[in-house]
């Protein structure tokens, strides 16, 4: 075999076993999160806490006038002695400010803080963290509808553990009314948490959900608060703190339930600014490598570099398969598509469906009725591996070149067709 034939199946080899590898490693890990975690009593029964220090709930709004009212509402109804909530408005251009203005005349609980130019979400959590006087921050989006009983499964780790500096939720989605929408139900459960199960199961979390997350305000002042510059500032605060030595916990009994997008174009343009995030966070963070008392953050450093080679190897093999059509005499070897599930490509897409299987399973104990959308699930790997994978190429080459100092400011996503719970 050639010096050109070996490097070629090398990259083969990767291209089909790297996501193999990972499936099973998520799948082993989240079993075992969940193995222990099924010993909790139901997630509508959270166990009481010995005292119930301050908390919380802040709410960044950008052009939420729509979702204001409801996101709120819900926030106010928290199963918690001691708790405010905080809306506050990053310069939004609709109505939120007059919204947000008449709900506050009718909760005590609830304060508003008004930000004449819209800073990013960064700047708002920041801001509103400032005001209060509540040691323990739940920082949700400006469209979640908060579970009642989020705060007292969050807030437990930290009474447990003064090494917690944050504890990320569960975020289910709530529309489901077009195929993307089914798909992304299955999504979230199977690659989000199912991976942050198996992240805990193994050290450490790459990042928190921004749209639920409960922090320690002193482990987040300790780090700088969340950076303006960074377009996932979940991903970026929780490398922060978790290089810092604090500690990040998953807790799937923290429910939000969140609106997703169900166009083409708005999920391509959410995907986008996450791969974008994470494109940063690993140009950020590139000195880990190099700093043998940060050896507990490698697995998830060479997991991020690998995912980013895998995308572009795909690239590179979809490029090659093209021109062993067009120029059939070019000399390259023979090999199938990358996109169509022939020989190894079945194996993956079992293996994927088996992945989703077991997360429904397991989430099966927050959400009824998750089986009903088992069936869509075989298209994500066609749909949403190829806008995964377009996103990451496009991603790193767009924030070499972005200034570091730019600040991320707010746009207003593809919030799909509304459904309620």
């Amino acid at each position: 075999m050639s010096t050109f034939q070996s490097i070629w199946q090398a990259m083969l080899n990767f291209i089909f076993y790297y996501p193999l590898f990972m499936s099973f490693l998520w799948m082993i890990g989240a079993l075992i999160f969940y193995w222990s975690e099924r010993k909790e009593p139901p997630y509508t029964q959270p166990v009481e806490l010995k005292d119930y220090p301050k908390v919380a709930v802040l709410i960044p709004c950008f052009n939420e006038g729509e979702n204001a009212c409801e996101t709120v509402s819900h926030a106010l109804k928290l199963d918690y002695p001691n708790f405010e909530v905080i809306a506050i408005n990053d310069g939004s251009s609709d109505n939120t400010a007059e919204v947000l203005n008449r709900i506050a005349e009718q909760y005590e609980h609830l304060r508003v803080v008004h930000l004449v130019e819209n800073q990013g979400k960064a700047m708002a959590l920041q801001a509103g963290s400032l005001v209060t006087d509540a040691e323990f921050l739940i920082g949700i989006d400006g469209d979640a509808l908060l579970d009642i009983h989020a705060a007292k499964w969050m807030i437990r780790h930290f009474q447990n553990n003064p090494a917690i500096a944050a504890v990320t939720g569960n975020p289910r989605i709530r529309n489901r009314s077009t195929l993307l929408g089914r798909i992304q139900v299955g999504e979230f459960s199977s690659i989000v948490g199912m991976i942050k199960r198996a992240q805990r199961t193994f050290g450490r979390v790459f990042t928190v959900s921004g749209v639920i997350t409960a922090f320690r305000k002193s482990a987040v002042h300790d780090v700088g608060y969340w950076s303006p510059n960074m377009l996932t500032e979940d991903i970026d605060i929780t490398w922060k703190l978790q290089r810092a030595g604090w500690d990040v916990h998953f807790e799937p009994n923290a429910l939000v339930w969140i609106l997703m997008p169900e166009s083409l174009a708005g999920l391509w343009k959410q995907r986008l600014r996450w791969a974008m995030g994470g494109a940063q966070v690993l140009i950020k963070n590139i000195d880990v490598i190099v700093k043998p008392r940060l050896n507990f953050l490698w697995p998830l450093y060479i997991e991020l570099c690998l995912t980013l080679i895998w995308s572009y190897l795909m690239l590179f093999i979809a490029v090659m398969w093209l021109v062993q059509l067009l120029l059939p005499l070019a000399g390259l070897p023979k090999f199938g598509s990358p996109f169509l599930p022939f020989g190894a490509g079945v194996l993956l897409g079992a293996t994927c469906l088996l992945q989703f299987a077991i997360s429904k399973w397991m989430d099966s104990r927050y959400e009824s009725g998750l089986w009903k959308n088992y069936y869509w699930m075989i298209w994500y790997p066609f749909a949403f591996w190829l806008i995964t994978i377009s996103a990451s190429i496009v991603a790193f080459p767009r924030v070499l070149f972005r200034s570091s100092s730019e600040r991320a400011r707010w746009v207003s996503p593809d919030r799909g067709i509304r459904h309620d719970r």
